[in-house]
């Protein structure tokens, strides 16, 4: 299993770029610059299939919509944060000054879904306390958390929809899995859970 990773937008997003089959990939988050993204996949002689998303928060989604109009692939977003993609303050957007992008066509998901692509089953865990819809994708030995678990910290609880006692319970859904994980946050560098039950002071005491 190939794994990309692009810097996406103002904020520095992890875009991450999972090749599920010799010809076909998905995408988690984009968040922002499209033409990056549609450039790169070309490079690699890669079809997208899918785009997930971790959550609903601009800085993750920006560069959803013109890639999803270019290519017609479907969009998974928890049920909790799918409004966050029809337009309002709850995206974030408009506090960081950045326009409004819509995303019309969108499925929902919800906690232990499987999303199939190519030879690769990812499973949905919902990990609630940045957002209310924030989820984890799971497959093999590779977590993809977006704002939730960060190398030895943990995502912002202080923007609405976050709660920090939320973060706690997914914190420790996370630290309770069994065995180690490759954790690919939604920001930063990469990690192991391993790592982070050991140093991260977060779910450390969990």
């Amino acid at each position: 299993m190939n794994i990309y990773t692009l810097n996406l937008g103002e904020l520095a997003t992890n875009c991450y770029i999972v090749e599920t089959a010799p010809d076909k990939c998905i995408a988690i988050d984009i968040g922002g610059d499209p033409k990056v993204f549609l450039d790169f996949i070309k490079s690699k002689n890669l079809t997208l299939d899918k785009i997930l998303l971790t959550h609903g928060h601009f800085d993750h989604t920006e560069g959803v919509k013109k890639v999803q109009e270019e290519t017609g692939v479907p969009v998974y977003i928890h049920s909790g944060d799918a409004t966050m993609l029809e337009g309002g303050s709850s995206s974030l957007a408009p506090f960081f000054g950045r326009p409004v992008i819509k995303i019309e066509s969108y499925t929902e998901i919800n906690d232990g879904d499987i999303i199939e692509s190519g030879n690769i089953r990812f499973t949905v865990m919902h990990t609630a306390g940045h957002t209310k819809g924030s989820v984890c994708y799971i497959t093999e030995d590779t977590i993809f958390s977006g704002d939730t678990l960060f190398l030895e910290s943990m995502g912002r609880t202080d923007y609405p929809g976050g709660d920090v006692d939320e973060m706690r319970e997914s914190l420790k859904k996370l630290k309770n899995l069994k065995g180690d994980y490759k954790v690919y946050p939604g920001h930063s560098d990469s990690t192991t859970l391993g790592n982070e039950r050991k140093n991260n002071p977060y779910m450390r005491n969990l």
